[in-house]
């Protein structure tokens, strides 16, 4: 069976965003420290999964980079164009964007269908209530979270739909000298 693996970068105070049209001037963008890591968890996946909400700004801002091979995130561009892409949407009904489609049934079916599928595992970098909704449900099998080094006090934290606690297995961390650690989290 495929894992669901999530990537996300969160504050040290567990939030995910700093609230709606959050322009992440708090992510520290470190690719010199971080793109390995982020390359090696894309090449460990073939599918990714996205809301609606994000599919919108997300797809098209990577076909473009893809364009400019001078751009230093074009290797990842390369990996995201090329994935297989599932929007979770209740409102599209057609996909415009190469190798994409629109999934509009239960949430939890759906997921647990992809992970029966053959290949390699399935990514989910965002954003946070799709996220959250995916973690209610009990989907994703392992967290890789990019905790940045700034407290945002509050915001939307990636947990807020669980009703009750989730205990996680630690995997791994590497500590970054832009401030930036990783830590890839397992379900317990």
């Amino acid at each position: 069976m495929r894992k669901l693996k999530l990537q996300m970068h969160v504050s040290v105070d567990g939030f995910a965003s700093a609230g709606p049209n959050d322009p992440q001037e708090w992510v520290t963008w470190a690719l010199e420290d971080i793109y390995n890591d982020v390359l090696a968890l894309g090449d460990s996946t073939d599918t990714i999964l996205i809301g609606r909400k994000l599919a919108v700004d997300y797809i098209p801002y990577w076909t473009e980079t893809l364009k400019n091979p001078a751009d230093p995130m074009h290797a990842f561009a390369e990996r995201i164009v090329a994935a297989r892409k599932i929007i979770f949407s209740k409102t599209l009904t057609q996909a415009e964007w190469e190798n994409t489609e629109i999934s509009a049934g239960d949430l939890g079916d759906s997921v647990r269908q992809l992970k029966a599928e053959a290949g390699k595992d399935i990514i989910v970098y965002g954003g946070t209530e799709f996220v959250s909704n995916l973690i209610a449900e009990g989907l994703i099998d392992e967290f890789h979270f990019f905790v940045n080094p700034v407290a945002l006090g509050k915001g939307e934290p990636v947990f807020s739909a669980r009703e009750s606690w989730q205990s996680l297995k630690l995997e791994r961390c590497k500590s970054f000298p832009s401030g930036l650690v990783l830590l890839v989290y397992s379900k317990a």
